[in-house]
């Protein structure tokens, strides 16, 4: 098996224990697991020649998320950004064990850290990929649940906010997903 299956293999079965569950289609599954195992195939469809480095960190961006609660930090902006931060710096932490432990080199473990920390999300093409799939995920498998939730004009101004962090690639990408007439309506009008 190639480090990277090793790699893919650790990062399922350490999110397989996400004790937050998805209904996928008729089966109740582990929640991080699923949206690791998403992100891959976002990014295979988006890039089918991604670097190693880019499949770790879309893969496992999201390891163990359930171990800081949000509700650890106040429920304002400041606290949601403190939880984010917090959140990279642990998932880097976890994947950079796992990668040392398969044998990859001190460059390739920092460059993973860099991408899932999102240090360099404006200036380093690798972090626009990953952005961009982490915005396609959660278009096609998360935004028709998240629009009940929180009100029509919240919701538009998050999409605003969403296709601003995408290249014109990930822009594309976004309008050839199979959306529902009131996820495209609402994304109609986040665009004008």
């Amino acid at each position: 098996m190639s480090k990277l299956l090793s790699v893919f293999d650790r990062i399922d079965e350490i999110n397989s224990e996400d004790p937050n569950k998805i209904k996928v289609g008729d089966k109740e599954e582990a929640k991080e697991l699923i949206y690791g195992q998403r992100m891959t195939e976002m990014l295979k469809f988006y890039n089918e020649e991604s670097s190693e480095v880019l499949q770790i960190a879309a893969r496992g961006q999201h390891i163990k998320r359930w171990m800081i609660s949000r509700d650890e930090f106040s429920m304002d902006r400041k606290g949601y950004l403190k939880w984010r931060t917090q959140l990279k710096l642990k998932h880097a932490e976890i994947l950079s064990e796992i990668m040392q432990g398969e044998g990859y080199g001190a460059d390739e473990i920092e460059r993973v850290a860099t991408l899932v920390t999102k240090k360099k999300l404006k200036t380093d093409d690798e972090s626009k990929e990953l952005e961009d799939v982490v915005c396609l995920v959660f278009l096609k498998y998360y935004f028709g649940e998240f629009i009940p939730k929180h009100g029509e004009e919240k919701v538009i101004d998050i999409v605003r906010k969403t296709w601003g962090k995408m290249t014109a690639k990930g822009h594309e990408l976004a309008l050839q997903l199979p959306l529902t007439d009131e996820e495209t309506s609402i994304v109609q009008k986040a665009l004008n």
